[in-house]
């Protein structure tokens, strides 16, 4: 081997070495190595921001930069450690996901605008009308325009904020990946708690094994189906047992109204009343509001909040208002005391839209088919 062979085959130890997130040495943002000077140049009509603001200001760019990164790092974790499962949790996840990904989006938004206020020069300029279609050398001062605005933001030039601004953005992009697995929702953090939200407590026993008795709202009473004989009534109901309960009643609150045999309309299921008592879900079907508000003459429910109207006389079906759905019947009868009870739970799932509901009320509607 040769000296010549020899000294091609060793390193050159000028050549800087590259480092993740910057430029290949000798270039600049789309390879034109004079444009990388172009940002020190003197501009006709440019003001150049000074340079020790400047750096003041690329330190405090790079602080929201980083609070981006952290804040993008929390909203993962949280959405990872607060599970959902009960209407506390869902508050402390919401909260947790809300405040986290707030400060990233706040922190990446005020480190852009201080970014561009007191780094980048200032400009006076006068555009003119032009005809639409573009000519050649206007394309080229557009690629000409471009590589000279990236250089003089300091993207090239100022390694703290361009190695800041990619670690800012690192947890935003893989935020969606995380979120994305709720898609297969046998793997979905969630999945446990939507499989809650389609049953309600009127489906389970007391301990003596018998169905829940229906009672009033705040008293507690038991109701009998002979007592609640004026038609037009209407009485709000809870589960025996749940008065106290809020993770309960939050789905399984009812309302009863009172019948005449000949008010009642085809779409209410004639297996599930007692003597003209139809018990629904007090849950609005739009946001959960509580929709208790009755008009006897015309029999209509109304949600208070945003004015969704049900035909009680006819199971409950939306005829006005955004909500999508009627509100559920829930299947009554009596005991042996003449007591109301639920002869089970609910055939779809009560209250607002949530992830797969369709699933839920698809499987009923089968359910429902087969029996």
């Amino acid at each position: 081997m040769t000296d010549n062979e020899h000294e091609i085959e060793q390193p050159d130890e000028r050549v800087p070495k590259r480092v993740i997130g910057t430029p290949a040495p000798g270039t600049s943002m789309l390879g034109a190595a004079e444009a990388a000077e172009s940002a020190d140049q003197d501009v006709p009509g440019v003001t150049l921001q000074d340079e020790a603001k400047a750096r003041k200001a690329e330190r405090l760019v790079a602080l929201c930069f980083t609070i981006t990164f952290l804040a993008g790092l929390a909203f993962i974790v949280s959405y990872v450690v607060f599970q959902v499962g009960s209407p506390e949790a869902t508050g402390t996840s919401n909260l947790a996901l809300g405040s986290t990904l707030t400060i990233a989006i706040l922190g990446l938004a005020v480190g852009i605008v201080i970014w561009v206020r007191q780094i980048m020069p200032k400009y006076s300029l006068v555009q003119e009308r032009h005809e639409m279609a573009s000519a050649e050398e206007d394309r080229e001062v557009v690629a000409d325009t471009f590589v000279q605005g990236a250089n003089e933001s300091g993207f090239v030039k100022r390694k703290l904020l361009r190695r800041t601004l990619l670690l800012a953005a690192a947890p935003l992009g893989l935020a969606p990946i995380v979120l994305l697995r709720d898609l297969d929702n046998s793997k979905m953090p969630g999945a446990k708690f939507n499989k809650t939200l389609r049953h309600t407590v009127w489906g389970e026993k007391t301990k003596e094994g018998k169905p829940l008795r229906l009672v009033v709202e705040g008293t507690g009473q038991p109701i009998r189906a002979a007592d609640f004989n004026s038609p037009g009534g209407i009485l709000s109901v809870v589960p025996e047992g749940y008065q106290h309960d809020l993770n309960a009643l939050a789905k399984a609150t009812l309302i009863l109204i009172k019948f005449r045999p000949e008010e009642i309309k085809s779409g209410v299921r004639q297996n599930w009343i007692h003597d003209g008592i139809v018990a629904y879900s007090k849950i609005c079907t739009h946001v959960g509001c509580p929709a208790a508000l009755y008009e006897q003459n015309t029999h209509h429910i109304l949600c208070p909040c945003h004015q969704s109207t049900f035909d009680a006389a006819d199971g409950a079906k939306v005829i006005f208002g955004p909500a999508a759905r009627p509100l559920p019947q829930l299947p009554i009868t009596v005991d042996g005391e003449g007591y109301l009870i639920a002869q089970g739970d609910f055939e779809v799932p009560p209250g607002p839209s949530y992830w797969e509901r369709g699933d839920a009320e698809a499987a009923a509607r089968e359910k429902g088919g087969q029996a």
